[in-house]
């Protein structure tokens, strides 16, 4: 007899939502979070509850078009947001939204959070974590910008309002989250003492091809090596240039 898989889920995803609480990085009714179960169906967070207060209970499972197929409660408004996401990547089997302060905060000087300042971040999220610029939500053109970047990436800051990570569990994309968040507050506590460094650019190739090796990335994904040097966000050493994915 198959084992049904969605209590587990349920449970998995309650015991996310509290990690996020606890952290911080989601207040009042913020953040949201899904699993793909297949067959175009979802597990996903009601709207307007606290992260801390849901209980298994109250977890939806919704269709690809947002359709309530179980539970009592509404789907979540940015259901948009986890769509683009799953579009451009069907290999993702969770989403997760959460209004990081740390990366949040740089987002709105203009900087991106930098996973070269490490050289365990690169291995893990690239040589980027891109920030797509501010979108009015659910607008067709940040939805574009959204889908485009994580064809390429796994984990994304939008501009002012919070972090936008998948993965192939609802852990691997909590802790890609987590990783972002980390990294922010480093970069923004280099900042106050002086300069951010970037790690050398060789080590950054390097470092891809591991990422590579690991089945990580684009190039991961596709069985293929970085077939040139990355471009580095800013110099080796010295202050940082804001940048930002723009919409066209």
């Amino acid at each position: 007899m198959k084992t049904d898989i969605l209590p587990v889920l349920q449970r998995e995803m309650i015991r996310i939502l509290k990690r996020l609480d606890a952290k911080g990085w989601v207040a009042n009714h913020d953040g949201n979070t899904s699993v793909r179960l297949g067959g175009n169906r979802y597990l996903i967070t009601p709207t307007a509850f606290a992260k801390d207060s849901i209980r298994e209970s109250d977890l939806l499972v919704i269709n690809g078009k947002k359709q309530v197929l179980q539970g009592r409660h509404r789907p979540f408004s940015e259901w948009n947001l986890h769509e683009a996401a799953y579009r451009a990547r069907p290999d993702a089997r969770a989403v997760i939204h959460a209004h990081c302060p740390e990366a949040t905060a740089l987002s709105h000087v203009n900087m991106e959070v930098l996973p070269t300042i490490t050289a365990e971040a690169v291995v893990s999220l690239g040589d980027r974590v891109p920030m797509i610029a501010y979108g009015y939500p659910g607008s067709e053109a940040h939805l574009a910008d959204v889908s485009e970047a994580f064809r390429e990436f796994d984990v994304l800051v939008l501009e002012q309002h919070g972090v936008l990570a998948l993965g192939d569990s609802l852990e691997q994309a909590y802790l890609r989250i987590e990783l972002v968040e980390h990294l922010a507050k480093t970069q923004r506590i280099a900042l106050q003492l002086g300069e951010v460094r970037t790690i050398p650019a060789t080590d950054i190739e390097r470092l891809l091809h591991k990422r590579t090796k690991a089945g990580l990335g684009l190039a991961g994904r596709n069985g293929k090596s970085p077939a040139s040097e990355p471009e580095l966000i800013g110099p080796c050493s010295g202050p940082l240039p804001p940048t930002a994915i723009k919409s066209s």
